[in-house]
């Protein structure tokens, strides 16, 4: 079982795409720390050895700015744009699509999805 940042990576996949599982890592800087461990892409998790496993771990965790850290980060730069008041800072507070998204129609993820009242019959 390798963990690495705190992520136990799944054992059945390889080891490019099981780096993927650490939050702040996708499929190019995957790539990237293997190229720079001189690890092989096609290696499955549970057949690393256990300096191989070292290598990655003292690789991300050195060189990259991953889950807590990553996450924390993000949040305030949020919160940074949310306290001056910028207009990405104020859609942020709503709940509301911050790059430019149409919100008459669509943006249900943000907004979530609403009742409609649409024909309601007048009493008489």
């Amino acid at each position: 079982m390798a963990r690495i940042a705190g992520v136990d990576l799944p054992r059945d996949k390889r080891i490019e795409i099981g780096l993927t599982y650490i939050y702040g890592i996708g499929l190019s800087r995957s790539h990237e720390v293997l190229a720079k461990t001189g690890v092989n892409p096609d290696t499955r998790v549970k057949e690393l050895s256990d300096e191989d496993v070292a290598k990655l771990r003292e690789a991300v965790e050195n060189d990259y700015q991953i889950e807590g850290d990553l996450r924390r980060w993000e949040n305030m730069n949020i919160k940074r744009l949310m306290d001056i008041g910028s207009y990405r800072g104020r859609r942020h507070r709503a709940g509301l699509p911050v790059r430019g998204q149409r919100t008459r129609t669509n943006a249900r993820t943000r907004r979530g999805a609403r009742r409609t009242v649409a024909g309601k019959k007048k009493a008489k």
